[in-house]
């Protein structure tokens, strides 16, 4: 589950993803990258290999397809207004499944929850999402145990994150599970993230 000797991380993306949901985790995972000994490998993946349109607008075009992607140590899946596609679709519930088997860790930002739920993968199990989708996801699985105060959670092979930004506070605590929170610390301070909101 490694390249060149590091782990491997894929963002999954999809038409109308939320922005900050992909690159959000993908600006802390890949500068993460840059440092550590570990050499972990970051990179988007398309279920075709094709471009994607996210949910504002913003075009990406990734870097493999879901066939030729490898096998990843850690999956991270986005929300947006796309997953309600997804959440009805299953084939691609299939996919995520077996995906699941040999993935050690799988993490969700935002809506990308619904995703996790309707695959089955968060049954029985503590998670969060948007809070404007707690009963969303309650619905798809009710076995589910909601947590409302949490900017992310993590169940050990899974991590589901609450609303956009809460993906870079996931991310940060990957980095901080997969290495060490002194990498974390470097990560934040090397992008400048101290959130102080002016309001």
């Amino acid at each position: 589950m490694t390249t060149d000797g590091g782990l491997h991380i894929g963002i999954f993306v999809f038409d109308d993803a939320e922005e900050l949901d992909v690159v959000g985790p993908f600006e802390v995972l890949a500068a993460w990258a840059e440092h550590s000994a570990l050499k972990p490998h970051v990179s988007t993946f398309s279920r075709d290999g094709d471009g994607v349109r996210l949910a504002k607008g913003l075009r990406l075009v990734p870097a493999h397809s879901a066939d030729d992607v490898g096998p990843l140590h850690v999956l991270v899946y986005p929300g947006g207004w796309g997953t309600r596609a997804m959440v009805a679709d299953p084939t691609h519930l299939e996919w995520l499944r077996q995906v699941r088997l040999q993935t050690p860790v799988l993490a969700s930002v935002c809506t990308g929850a619904l995703v996790l739920a309707a695959a089955g993968l968060l049954a029985g199990r503590p998670a969060t999402t948007h809070r404007d989708h707690y009963d969303e996801l309650a619905e798809i699985d009710p076995s589910v145990v909601v947590d409302t105060e949490a900017r992310f959670v993590d169940d050990g092979d899974v991590v589901t994150a609450a609303g956009v930004s809460a993906g870079i506070d996931m991310a940060l605590h990957l980095v901080a599970r997969l290495e060490s929170p002194e990498a974390a610390r470097g990560v934040r301070r090397g992008i400048q993230y101290d959130p102080a909101p002016p309001v």
